[in-house]
């Protein structure tokens, strides 16, 4: 199971996984909404995903160019997860949020072309200058 929280304790999640990708997001978006050089982010289906608590939308175009949804404690503002229009079934759960932040595993880095120079992770990843083409 895969849990997380807010900063306040108030807003929490859950889903039963298993984890669909997880990846560090270096958009100007993604930096601008938490304050640094890149969001790290793991996606599970959007079915079995639950939340409760003070939680509130905020929507912005994403650094994809299609409307990013982002959920936040209305209580402290903590960043916890999205839900992406561009892909309804999915949900990009932010990792700091989690109960056990060893479940995120990266395998890549995304828009690496807008990751500033001190951005730069120590963790050996794909790294994608912006979207990775789709495929399937």
């Amino acid at each position: 199971m895969i849990t997380g929280r807010c900063l306040c304790g108030e807003a929490r999640y859950r889903s039963p996984g298993p984890t669909l990708f997880a990846i560090v997001c270096h958009c100007r978006d993604c930096q601008r909404a938490s304050g640094s050089g890149g969001v790290p982010v793991m996606g599970v289906s959007r079915g079995p995903f639950a939340s409760e608590g003070p939680i509130k939308q905020v929507r912005t175009r994403g650094g994809s160019g299609h409307p990013a949804v982002r959920h936040i404690c209305a209580q402290c503002g903590s960043l916890l997860f999205g839900t992406p229009e561009s892909a309804p079934d999915l949900v990009t759960i932010y990792a700091g949020s989690l109960d056990d932040p060893t479940l995120f595993v990266p395998g890549e880095a995304i828009f690496v072309g807008q990751r500033p120079p001190w951005a730069r992770l120590a963790a050996d990843l794909v790294e994608h200058v912006a979207l990775p083409a789709q495929t399937g």
